[in-house]
């Protein structure tokens, strides 16, 4: 028996398994990273897309705050008609810690403006605005560290042509009151 022939074979199977078992362990890995991506990329939206149902209905409330006999109630049900508070949650399992902590800011400033709506500020009100531009600030910041986690791309206000994501520089109500100083 040639000793030299069995080394040598048993060598070359040894590497083979080996290989074979390390292509096969990076491709589930690959896979199973881009489950993960996959579940974030759909929750980010979920999350987003939910806190615009909100602010839509608190916007509309905004618009008659006297047609509602129970505006407080109302405001509540807004949040929790949304959905936000469960996607909220599947956001904290679900994100990364930015993502997660810039949704967080979002909602805590989504419940703000709640706040100002339900003690009857009109969508034209200073109270409303003082509300609101922080909340599209924190909009925008969600919006920004999504994209630079999934795409590694980042936007800057300048790419729309804006100083600032709050908007208050665009908005009519906040320029005519900087104005007129009412």
């Amino acid at each position: 028996m040639d000793w030299g022939t069995l080394v040598a074979t048993l060598s070359g199977g040894s590497i083979a398994i080996s290989g074979t078992v390390l292509a096969d362990y990076l491709r589930h890995r690959r896979e199973g990273e881009r489950g993960v991506g996959a579940r974030r990329r759909a929750v980010y939206l979920e999350f987003i897309s939910a806190a615009e149902a909100c602010f839509t209905q608190l916007r509309h409330l905004a618009q008659t705050p006297g047609a509602e006999p129970d505006l407080a109630a109302a405001t509540r049900a807004a949040l929790r008609g949304g959905g936000i508070q469960e996607v909220r949650e599947r956001l904290f399992v679900e994100g990364s810690t930015r993502v997660a902590g810039a949704g967080q800011a979002m909602y805590e400033h989504l419940r703000a403006l709640r706040r100002a709506v339900a003690t009857g500020a009109g969508h034209s009100s200073p109270v409303f605005h003082e509300a609101y531009h922080p909340y599209i600030a924190a909009v925008w910041a969600y919006r920004v560290a999504v994209r630079e986690e999934l795409e590694g791309q980042s936007l800057t206000p300048a790419a729309f042509g804006w100083r600032g994501w709050d908007g208050r520089d665009r908005c009519p109500v906040c320029t005519r009151t900087a104005v007129t100083g009412t």
